[in-house]
């Protein structure tokens, strides 16, 4: 191993915390914790074997393949303790997994007990990751007498308990009052943000042009116009009057045009009757029955203007 860098098990240790980047969860914490505690381990190796110091890609490479090694020995003894219908591995699942992957058990004792071996400290206890609850819904069924223990447990409540998704919505007039001030608050940020950056601006200070900035101000060529021109309520006033004036106007024009066709149809009716002014009883229940919207005189309709 050629050495060029940095000092033992400092060295080793620091630079991977450095390389990586800052864990966020915590079970991203749980192996960087052991991550370390392998590179402590391998750098005092190193340093039992007479190394100084150690190049980082060397100390990583032989963290990984101890990390590798410790990994294969820890499936191999699992397999062996299930294949004897057992759940934990024991001291003879380890022996026979070393002894299959070829190594020599004999000299674990004499290894252990070395002159210049280093002692370690202990790694900092790190907190489990824990696992995320259940959603609580209900209360959790058990086996009803009849259903024997060793069958598998009732899904949790929340799978086929049905639960509301969505919340009543606020009422209370104090609440409401509060969401639309600061709804209004945030609309008139965000467009004098908008107008600050799209048009013109004018600074408070001269050193820093980009702190305070305030609308600039659009001076109008001819400043009087706006007091001579009439202004959009006046306008809209103006509009209203001018549109009752023309439905009051056909109101009208539909008045006489429905008195004069009611008259004509009275002469038409007069006309059309017998010699001796009696109606067939048959034909008054016709017209009490029959009442067709077609047959009614033509009104016009009412004109106005959009707004």
């Amino acid at each position: 191993m050629d050495p060029a860098v940095a000092t033992g098990a400092s060295l080793a240790t620091g630079g991977r915390a450095g390389g990586n980047k800052a864990a966020t969860s915590p079970l991203e914490n749980y192996h960087l914790a052991r991550r370390r505690t392998l590179q402590v381990a391998v750098s005092a190796l190193l340093t039992e074997c007479g190394f100084d110091c150690a190049e980082k890609a060397a100390v990583e490479t032989l963290t990984e393949m101890m990390q590798s090694y410790i990994t294969e020995i820890g499936r191999c003894a699992k397999s062996y303790c299930e294949h004897t219908a057992r759940s934990i591995p024991t001291l003879s699942d380890t022996v026979v997994t070393l002894i299959e992957m070829g190594f020599n058990v004999e000299t674990l004792p004499v290894y252990a007990k070395r002159s210049q071996r280093m002692v370690i400290t202990a790694p900092p206890i790190t907190n489990h990751p824990m696992t995320p609850k259940a959603l609580s819904a209900g209360q959790k069924r058990t086996h009803p007498p009849h259903i024997p223990s060793h069958y598998p447990e009732f899904p949790d409540p929340h799978t086929y308990i049905k639960t509301p998704t969505f919340r009543e919505p606020v009422s209370d007039y104090q609440v409401v009052r509060e969401k639309a001030a600061t709804q209004r608050r945030d609309v008139e940020r965000a467009l004098t943000r908008f107008m600050a950056k799209t048009s013109k601006t004018q600074s408070l200070f001269k050193d820093d042009i980009t702190a305070f900035p305030l609308i600039a101000a659009q001076p109008s060529a001819i400043p009087y116009l706006s007091a001579l021109l009439p202004s959009e309520l006046e306008l809209q006033t103006l509009e209203d009057a001018d549109s009752l004036e023309q439905d009051d106007q056909t109101d009208g024009d539909n008045a006489a045009g429905n008195i004069m066709s009611d008259e004509l149809s009275v002469d038409k009716e007069n006309a059309m009757l017998p010699p001796g002014g009696a109606i067939p009883p048959t034909k008054v229940c016709e017209d009490n029955v029959i009442d067709n919207p077609y047959l009614r005189p033509v009104k016009k309709p009412k004109v106005r203007r959009k707004k």
